[in-house]
């Protein structure tokens, strides 16, 4: 690495899943709260910057969280945190409702939300469960992110489209700070809808020119929309391993990823980090020359301290390029 590639704005986040999600049948109730609140006190002492959540209703097997409902209680647990929660999966869900709860989370942590949004699909299960047609995500992501904004700009809204109509709809107040609201997805529709409808693009399993070339193209969108005066957010979320070395990482990372997505590793190997933190650092450095200001880590490395005390290792050696 070289120092080139590190930028001071480039923020930082720990994905707590195999604590939420994986461990959730042996550790619950007051004693989930009281072990998420020493967690969140210690990514602030390691200078972490936010607590990335996740969202789904009912992943592979039925395992998930509600995204807005786990980052309102990460924003009252933590006034050192921010919370960034991708993605979420708004398609699921009737805009309005969700602008409100979005405000909701807002008023009580002024300034520390931000969203990634996608549009779900690697369950089809759970899209047509929740309602919605699978073949419609798209165009249905359009119209509802299209109308969160408007309602987040405290306009009153009239809207009669395929999906959703709105009469005379205003929901008060207004956020006292914007709320980034960063398009996830790696379809050429999603970079469009990134360009044109949000503050940046959020990818995954992807690589560096990939990458690279994803962020060209969404900024492209947005000029050609007309957007010329965005403060891009783009980032890229990292499922890693940790451990003394490559094999014990990679022992860490992968059955997770297995149990979770009903696939082989060897499927998403190329895409994740793992390794020593000088290692995983190696692998992400690249993603931030690509443009990226954010990095989001869902680190397996034995225990949630480690992970985290991994994470802001590698946080330490990007910052310092070494």
């Amino acid at each position: 690495m070289t120092s080139e590639y590190i930028a001071g704005a480039v923020r930082f986040g720990v994905n707590l899943m195999p604590q939420l999600w994986i461990d959730a049948p042996v550790r619950s109730g007051p004693s989930l709260l009281a072990h998420r609140s020493r967690l969140f006190k210690g990514m602030a002492e390691a200078g972490i910057d936010h607590v990335m959540v996740g969202d789904h209703v009912m992943f592979h097997g039925g395992v998930g969280n509600d995204g807005l409902t786990d980052a309102a209680s990460v924003v009252t647990a933590t006034e050192e945190l921010d919370v960034y929660l991708a993605v979420y999966l708004m398609v699921l869900r009737h805009p309005l409702l969700v602008a409100r709860q979005i405000l909701t989370v807002a008023q009580l942590a002024p300034g520390r939300l931000a969203l990634g949004l996608g549009i779900g699909g690697d369950d089809r299960r759970e899209v047509i469960a929740c309602g919605v047609d699978p073949k419609t995500r798209g165009r249905r992501m359009d119209e509802s992110l299209a109308l969160v904004r408007r309602l987040l700009d405290g306009e009153i809204v009239n809207h009669q489209g395929e999906f959703f109509s709105l009469d005379q709809a205003q929901l008060l107040p207004m956020p006292q700070q914007p709320i980034p609201l960063v398009v996830g997805g790696r379809s050429d529709a999603a970079l469009r809808r990134a360009g044109r409808l949000g503050d940046g693009w959020l990818g995954i399993w992807t690589s560096p020119a990939r990458c690279a070339e994803a962020i060209q193209a969404v900024e492209q969108h947005g000029a050609d929309a007309g957007r010329t005066d965005v403060d891009w957010r783009h980032g890229m979320t990292f499922w890693c391993g940790f451990g003394t070395d490559r094999a014990e990482a990679r022992g860490r990372v992968a059955p997770a990823m297995e149990g979770l997505y009903r696939t082989p590793f060897d499927n998403f190997e190329r895409y994740i980090p793992f390794g020593t933190p000088h290692e995983v650092a190696e692998f992400v450095a690249p993603f931030i020359e690509a443009g990226c200001t954010t990095l989001n880590f869902i680190p397996f490395a034995g225990s949630d301290e480690a992970g985290i005390d991994a994470v802001a290792e590698t946080r330490k050696l990007l910052r310092s390029g070494s």
